[in-house]
């Protein structure tokens, strides 16, 4: 999954199916939450505040984690420091485990994760994976991601592998100071899917309390309403902004070229270009009902989102940005 970073203007909604769910007369077991300082992991966490569910709010930088109610800051631990880990998840119940950026060691990152929330105590692992994770996917994160499930696949705990698609931040973070995205996918499709309803479904599976969970060992996709190609995609997102977004198709080797005259390293290049491949290879099309199902709500199209990334923000190109600034 391409990380987008940035300022964010939020316009979160409650869906009304998660309001029903609310249970904060009840008194809820720990759920730690890795990833908060992220896009992702920081909705999660809100949501699970916004139901009255005690957190341990856990990663490497604790001053830039949010203040939640009933939320402790634990830390500084990364995956990959069993000992930190093991420490900053004491006391948790679940553990939901927003998958890390990729170092070239992340199954053996993921999986001190996970050992340590077993050495603790911990019951319950609540995943975050890829749309088309497969040994053999396009995308280089995908590959990574199934490597996970299938460690997870291999230990005693109960878990609930949640596959995200892309997210529809996405494009507006690839594209460039004129808000042009270029890559190499002109007629594949994506069923591109909003952070908030990625969070809305996680908090959904984590406020389920009890010793079992009809989620358990389930691997749920969690997809956009519909799939669209990238300039569908880029077109809506002009419209729903007001601004001139435009998407421009790309040879493998146009697209290859003009990454590294901009900079980007041999892996990050791997990267960009994977991700518009599975999508030209309609490996991220499929539309399922996941959200509407344990939200309550239907999926956000992507012309609905709440919130718009700025241009060059995606990781690689933010970085490149810094470094030419």
């Amino acid at each position: 999954m391409l990380d987008v970073s940035g300022k964010q203007e939020r316009r979160d909604r409650q869906r009304p199916g998660l309001k029903g769910k609310h249970m904060s007369d009840k008194n809820h077991a720990t759920v730690a939450v890795t990833g908060v300082t992220g896009a992702l992991g920081s909705r999660i966490a809100a949501r699970l505040a916004d139901h009255g569910v005690p957190q341990l709010l856990v990663g490497r930088t604790p001053d830039r984690m949010p203040e939640l109610p009933g939320a402790q800051r634990r830390g500084p631990a990364a995956y990959a420091d069993a000992a930190d880990m093991r420490r900053a998840l004491q006391g948790a119940s679940t553990l939901i485990l927003v998958s890390g950026h990729r170092t070239g060691r992340r199954l053996e990152e993921h999986a001190t994760a996970v050992e340590a929330a077993i050495a603790v105590g911990v019951g319950r692992v609540l995943y975050v994976s890829l749309v088309s994770a497969a040994p053999t996917a396009t995308y280089v994160n995908a590959r990574d991601q199934w490597l996970t499930e299938q460690f997870l696949a291999g230990t005693e705990i109960r878990h609930t592998v949640l596959r995200a698609g892309f997210y529809a931040a996405t494009p507006a973070a690839l594209a460039n100071e004129e808000l042009v995205v270029s890559g190499p996918a002109p007629t594949g499709r994506a069923a591109f899917v909003t952070h908030e309803d990625i969070a809305d479904v996680i908090t959904a599976v984590a406020i389920e309390d009890g010793p079992r969970s009809e989620h358990d060992g389930a691997t749920l996709e969690i997809t956009g309403p519909e799939a669209l190609t990238l300039d569908e995609a880029v077109t809506r997102i002009a419209a729903a902004t007001g601004r001139p977004y435009r998407y421009e198709p790309e040879t493998l080797e146009e697209a290859f070229a003009r990454r590294w005259r901009l900079g980007m390293s041999g892996e990050q290049i791997e990267t960009w270009i994977s991700w518009y491949q599975a999508i030209e290879r309609g490996e991220v099309s499929v539309v399922t009902d996941v959200v509407p199902r344990l939200t309550g709500s239907p999926a956000t199209p992507i012309s609905n989102a709440a919130w718009w990334p700025a241009p060059n923000t995606a990781r690689g190109t933010a970085e490149l940005r810094r470094k030419h600034s």
